[in-house]
C-alpha cells in the first residue's frame, strides 16, 4: 500500500527531542504515513542511532552536511523525499494528538476545495530540571480562533508547522519553502497558499502541541527566541518583497498615500500619549499636595512635641 502522509521530521543536534518526537508520531491512529527524518547538520550516527531505536516500522533517514543546510533547505529536502499526496512538517520538538492525522487527513478528502488544513494549537512550556526538559504550563495559540483567513495572515502568522496538514501537489503551484529565508518560511508558503486556495481549520479541542522554552539557550532554544533578529529581518523581507510586486503592477499611489497616513496616525497617537502623561502627572503631584496639606496640622503637633521634650 502507499502511505498517504509524508511527514516530515526536520531536526539537528537533539536526540532526546528526536526520540521524544518519533514516540509521539508511533501513537497516531492513523496508521498510512511515510516518515523522513532529515539531520540538519547533526552526528548522522546519532540520529540513525535513535531512529533505529524507535517503534517506527521504518523510516527514511537524510543527512544533510553542516553548514550546507538550513530549515528551509531540510524541509524541501523531506518533502521531495516523501512523494506523498498529504505532507506535514513535525519538528523534533513538537507533538501531536493522537487523532492530528486521522480527523486533518478526512478533512482534506472531504473538502477538495482546501489546499491545507490547520486545527486549534496549544502552546506548551518547557523547563529543564534535572537535565529532562518538564511541561511546567500551557496556554492557547490564538484563543478562540475559528479560521485562516488572508486577511489576519497578513497581519501575523496564525498557524506553526506542526498545525498543518496540506497537499504535497501545491507546491507545484506555489512553490517550495524559500531557502533564502532564516526564519518565517511557515507563514511565507501559507500566504503564497491563501493566494491560491484555501487552508481549511478543524475547529474543537487542540490536536497539535507547540513547545516553547523561553529560558532554553544553544541546540535546546526554539526559533522563535533564538533566532528573533531573523524573524524580524525575514518577516520585513516577505513584506517588502509582496510591495514590491504590487507597485510594479499597480504603481506606488496607493502604498504612499497608506505610508502617509499611517505616519499622520502615528504622530497623532504620540501627541495624544505625551498629552495623557502631562495630565497624569499633573495629577499626580495635586493629589501629592493635597495629601501633604491635608496631614499639615499632624505634622506641625509633632515637631511641637518634639521640641518640647528636647526642652526637658
Amino acid at each position: 500500500m502507499t502511505e498517504r502522509v509524508g511527514i516530515v521530521v526536520r531536526t539537528r543536534q537533539r536526540p532526546e527531542f528526536l526520540r521524544r518526537a518519533l514516540d509521539d508520531i508511533a501513537a497516531q491512529s492513523f496508521r498510512s504515513f511515510r516518515v523522513v527524518v532529515v539531520n540538519d547538520g547533526g552526528d548522522p550516527a546519532e540520529v540513525d542511532d535513535v531512529v533505529a531505536a524507535s517503534e517506527l516500522p521504518a523510516a527514511t533517514v537524510l543527512h544533510i552536511a553542516a553548514g550546507d543546510g538550513g530549515r528551509c533547505v531540510a524541509a524541501n529536502l523531506g518533502v521531495r523525499e516523501a512523494e506523498t499526496e498529504y505532507v506535514v512538517l513535525h519538528d523534533d520538538d513538537d507533538r501531536w494528538h493522537p487523532e492530528f492525522l486521522s480527523r486533518t487527513v478526512a478533512w482534506l478528502d472531504d473538502t477538495s476545495s482546501d489546499a491545507a488544513v490547520a486545527v486549534p494549537t496549544e502552546i506548551v512550556y518547557e523547563e529543564n530540571r534535572a537535565g529532562t526538559w518538564v511541561e511546567v504550563g500551557r496556554a492557547p495559540f490564538w484563543a478562540g480562533m475559528q479560521r485562516i483567513s488572508l486577511t489576519e495572515m497578513l497581519s501575523v502568522n496564525r498557524a506553526v508547522p506542526i498545525s498543518v496538514l496540506y497537499r504535497r501537489a501545491l507546491h507545484d503551484e506555489v512553490g517550495w519553502y524559500d531557502e533564502t529565508l532564516d526564519a518565517v518560511e511557515d507563514w511565507d508558503l501559507y500566504l503564497r497558499i491563501l493566494r491560491a486556495g484555501g487552508i481549511g481549520f478543524l475547529p474543537g479541542e487542540a490536536l497539535a502541541f507547540w513547545t516553547q522554552r523561553p529560558d532554553a539557550t544553544g541546540r535546546d532554544a526554539n526559533s522563535m527566541f533564538a533566532l528573533t533578529e531573523e524573524h524580524a529581518a525575514d518577516d520585513a523581507r516577505v513584506r517588502d518583497r509582496s510591495l514590491a510586486e504590487w507597485v510594479r503592477r499597480e504603481g506606488d499611489g496607493l502604498p504612499l498615500y497608506l505610508a502617509s497616513l499611517h505616519e499622520e496616525t502615528a504622530r497623532h497617537i504620540d501627541a495624544r500619549v505625551d498629552e495623557l502623561e502631562r495630565t497624569l502627572r499633573a495629577r499626580i503631584q495635586d493629589d501629592l499636595r493635597r495629601e501633604l496639606d491635608a496631614h499639615q496640622p499632624v505634622w506641625s503637633r509633632l515637631r511641637r512635641l518634639r521640641r518640647r521634650v528636647g526642652r526637658r
